[in-house]
């Protein structure tokens, strides 16, 4: 359920990026200046669909963890615990942006044809920042080296060879979110270079085109490693292929 929450938000994160992306250049075609109706709105959604997706890593950590650590808790290893992680997750990240979007709207910018929050020393800067990037961050790397202690604890013990086993697999998982969190990170940090300097001076005029396309391609690069990194789905994209290639080679009569 949660690999499928993650799915849910990459599908969501794609829709909102496709949506701004034709936007900004429908308005760049037609050379105009043209806010939409839907245009801060969908600035809003972009914010509250890329901390789904971090927090879905986030969960999918938090769940591995737990049910290694804690075996006896049954309730913990089940599906309505997996439910109420992704509930909890979905209400934080649907109504977080309600503590800056009264004192800080979303504004359009004419120059990079988007609404997103101005780049500037703010509040509603420094706390999107934090709660989007640096929190999940923060938790999946520190539940990795506590699962890394519990596994070296663990080898110490020859008589938990099962949980240990376990514990190994889940570690693999985790040490893969890790892989697929740092994707983000290196490709976003041209966004955060461009919000630190817009602490000191003004950004370049097209900061926001240049920043947005790393994130683009971040997107593509970890669904496609997810997609890896899934057995199932690797097998059935690799058996769709092998099929094709076995359509096309077959002799015509």
């Amino acid at each position: 359920m949660l690999i499928a929450n993650t799915y849910v938000t990459i599908l969501l994160s794609g829709s909102v990026e496709l949506s701004m992306r034709i936007f900004a250049l429908q308005n760049d075609l037609k050379q105009i200046i043209y806010e939409d109706r839907f245009c801060a709105f969908r600035g809003l959604a972009n914010y509250v669909v890329f901390a789904l997706f971090y927090y879905s890593f986030v969960l999918q950590a938090l769940y591995r963890y737990v049910t290694t650590v804690y075996l006896t808790r049954l309730f913990w290893q089940s599906i309505r615990f997996q439910a109420v992680l992704i509930g909890l997750a979905w209400a934080f990240c649907l109504l977080f942006p309600l503590a800056f979007i009264f004192s800080t709207p979303i504004t359009y910018n004419s120059d990079n044809q988007i609404c997103q929050l101005s780049l500037q020393f703010s509040f509603a800067v420094v706390f999107t920042c934090t709660y989007l990037v640096a929190i999940p961050v923060t938790i999946i790397i520190s539940i990795y080296y506590k699962l890394v202690r519990y596994v070296r604890r663990m080898n110490q013990n020859v008589a938990v060879a099962n949980t240990l086993l376990r514990a190994q697999r889940e570690l693999k998982m985790i040490e893969r979110i890790v892989k697929l969190v740092m994707i983000l990170v290196i490709l976003t940090t041209p966004y955060v270079i461009f919000i630190i300097m817009s602490f000191f001076t003004t950004p370049p005029k097209y900061h926001f085109r240049i920043a947005l396309l790393f994130v683009d391609v971040s997107l593509l690069l970890v669904t496609i490693t997810i997609c890896q990194f899934t057995d199932p789905i690797k097998a059935s994209v690799i058996k769709r292929i092998k099929r094709r290639r076995n359509i096309a080679i077959v002799p015509i009569t």
